[in-house]
């Protein structure tokens, strides 16, 4: 008596022989039957869970899910073509061996700049099966292609900025492993999500529950979502096997840092406007009851809006509020000071709007980099600012993550969403280690007696 078990549509479809009788078998997780065609099914991410309840039940497992992963192996030769020269730092080889020790599941946390894709590397060497590689944006794919080419001696597939080609390696955005999920589910054996924490949204779910690998690696900064999102991913992909923070490594394996944080006041214009908008906001969520102690208040706030015009009003004017805070003049006036003291250092400027990129690359000369900068101008500037051609770069949120930033040693943060995430990733770009041994110096220019000012008060 057995049970088979075969990869079908993103699903793990389950069949008893007709000699089992069906209350002879164990709850099995996540198992439902379909009414169209009146089969056993669970989503492919409970591929592991349901081999392990059969085992423990002692129920014989006709196992044909990862079938064509095993070919792709075989045909690439694999693990054979898999090896590195990566010599993993102790807290790597610690990092490592704990998501093994967890069953080949897990997220690992650790610093931008900490060598986290050296870590999955040794994975894929360590597991020797087909692998896919998923990443947030066009950039990481490119940059994951050319250190797997690099490393590997087999062709490297690709899912993303215009190509489809699936190999026995393949890397993939979040969006084309979402869309592709269901057709390769059965085609890969191990699974690295990088930056981890997008998987968190709604509709990339499906990306992780379609795929059957039962070897699952996220890979991440800042695990933990204000959303609690979080508890997803560790659903999908398995909990927080290992953890460093940016203190734990500073001094030894990144560049020791100091954060400066200043403090501008509003010009008297800026300050009534801002006292007017935030009090009609303000005045607004108190009396609906709205405390904001849940992610959820901001959706219901934004729910309410769609017909009560003074929940739309009081959306309309917290962003108002929050754009003078975050634009004020007093911090363009300082950073020109900061840019002045700084003129032999390499300095990232970050924002959190697009129009203030601009108005600054005017004012002070600045290469602007922005959602709106074609890649192959992104990569010029970059490669100007990494050769020293260009000494500072502006940018609006996208080189928080998912760029190969060069290496620089000043951040100056005008504006953002005050999370902790998007602090932790914009200090990241500037603490690898510096050749003459130097400290890295995060400016944090925030708006006196604001929402900003208390935000930042907090996570300091």
């Amino acid at each position: 008596m057995e049970v088979r078990l075969s990869y079908e549509d993103g699903t793990i479809r389950v069949d008893a022989d007709a000699d089992l009788a069906a209350d002879a078998l164990p709850p099995l997780p996540g198992v439902e039957t379909d009414p169209r065609t009146g089969t056993a099914r669970a989503p492919a991410h409970r591929y592991v869970e349901l081999r392990r309840a059969l085992r423990v039940a002692g129920v014989g497992v006709d196992d044909r899910v990862l079938d064509a992963s095993d070919r792709a192996a075989e045909a690439a030769g694999l693990p054979d073509a898999l090896a590195t020269d990566y010599d993993l730092r102790e807290y790597q080889r610690d990092a490592l061996n704990a998501w093994r020790d967890a069953g080949d599941h897990g997220v690992i946390e650790l610093p931008t700049g900490a060598g986290k894709t050296v870590i999955a590397v040794r994975a894929m060497v360590e597991l020797g099966v087909p692998t896919l590689v998923v990443v947030p944006t066009v950039d990481l794919v490119d940059q994951w292609q050319r250190e797997l080419d690099r490393e590997f001696d087999v062709p490297i597939g690709r899912f993303g900025g215009g190509e489809q080609r699936r190999e026995a390696i393949t890397v993939s955005t979040y969006d084309s492993a979402y869309l592709k999920a269901d057709g390769v589910g059965d085609a890969f054996e191990f699974v690295v999500f990088d930056e981890v924490h997008h998987l968190g949204g709604e509709g990339y779910r499906d990306a992780a529950r379609l795929l059957a690998a039962p070897a699952r690696l996220g890979l991440t900064a800042t695990f933990e979502r204000p959303d609690g999102a979080h508890e997803a991913i560790a659903e999908l992909v398995g909990d927080r096997a290992y953890a460093l923070d940016v203190d734990d490594l500073a001094g030894d394996h990144l560049a020791p840092y100091d954060i400066r944080r200043i403090e501008v006041e509003l010009t008297d214009a800026e300050r009534e406007r801002y006292d007017e908008r935030q009090g009609t906001f303000v005045e607004y969520v108190r009396d609906a009851g709205i405390t904001f102690t849940s992610g959820s208040d901001y959706q219901e706030l934004v729910k309410r809006s769609g017909n009560d015009p003074a929940a739309r009003e009081a959306l309309l004017a917290k962003q108002d509020a929050r754009e003078i805070m975050m634009n004020a003049e007093r911090k363009v006036e300082k950073l020109a000071e900061i840019l002045d003291r700084h003129r032999d250092d390499r300095v990232i400027v970050f924002t959190g709007h697009t129009d203030l990129v601009y108005r600054l690359s005017e004012r002070f000369l600045l290469p602007a980099i922005t959602a709106e900068t074609g890649a192959k101008e992104r990569r010029e500037i970059l490669e100007r600012f990494r050769d020293g051609t260009y000494g500072h770069v502006v940018a609006a949120n996208v080189l928080d993550e998912g760029v190969d930033v060069p290496d620089a040693n000043v951040a100056v943060v005008l504006s953002g969403s005050g999370s902790e995430r998007e602090f932790t990733q914009r200090l990241g770009r500037v603490l690898r280690p510096k050749d003459d041994g130097g400290r890295a110096l995060l400016y944090e220019l925030v708006s006196a007696e604001t929402a900003e000012e208390r935000v930042a008060s907090r996570r300091r």
